[in-house]
């Protein structure tokens, strides 16, 4: 499941949001103001955010300006603002995309399906990700082929999908842990190593002699995924 924080001053919007997100299976996260927002995203590292322009302590726009400063997770804005000169101020600020209240529930969840769907593969990635016999639905947040009891903690989901954003390339350690663990655990590579090495255990036919998760040294990770199961 992914889980989505909600920047909302108002109650009764929370409570809509949090229906209509927790029907479509979404965990969903509220903060009531900016300055709550922000420290949600820090603790929590959602997947997605929704955010209100109008809250009491600050502008939305501060909280995009800020969240992005550490992190590239989506961000819809969900505004009564609708004048033209707003959705640019939002999108020139970070936001990924921009729905006018009232909104449409079903509209509302394609957006953020939308969104997910572009972080998940990213520039050239993809959303499913084949591991020999095994396949990871970045999408769906499953493992595929895995022997019984065998998961992904919801930080291997993120660490899998910063890396396929950039597939065959190198990813920098500083940039998973950034985006994954949040900027004030940038020097916590231990955290990074477990993770990587909790990863292979459960993808690699041959942990030790990793073929899809591969390390380079002193700089980070590359993932070589496969175009069909199997191959």
């Amino acid at each position: 499941m992914h889980q989505v924080l909600v920047v909302e001053d108002d109650a009764g919007i929370r409570d809509v949001l949090r229906a209509v997100l927790g029907a479509a299976r979404y965990r969903v996260v509220e903060a009531g103001s900016a300055g709550r927002g922000e420290t949600e995203a820090r603790t929590h590292k959602p997947d997605l955010l929704l955010v209100d322009l109008g809250l009491p302590d600050f502008d939305g726009l501060e909280v995009i300006r800020r969240v992005r400063m550490w992190s590239a997770v989506p961000i819809i804005v969900l505004s009564a603002r609708s004048a033209e000169t707003q959705k640019i101020a939002a999108l020139d600020a970070g936001a990924d995309d921009y729905v006018t209240k009232p909104f449409s529930a079903p509209e509302l969840l394609a957006r953020v399906r939308a969104a997910l769907r572009r972080a998940a593969t990213g520039p050239g990635g993809s959303l499913l990700l084949r591991f020999g016999r095994l396949a990871v639905d970045l999408m769906r947040r499953e493992l595929q082929g895995a022997a019984p009891g065998v998961h992904l903690t919801p930080l291997e989901f993120r660490v899998l999908e910063v890396l396929a954003r950039a597939p065959g390339s190198i990813v920098k350690q500083q940039r998973l842990l950034r985006e994954v663990w949040g900027p004030g655990q940038v020097g916590d590579t231990r955290s990074l190593r477990v993770c990587i090495r909790n990863l292979r255990q459960k993808l690699e036919p041959e942990p030790s002699r990793p073929r899809y998760l591969t390390t380079e040294l002193g700089l980070g990770y590359r993932l070589l995924v496969e175009e069909k199961a199997g191959d």
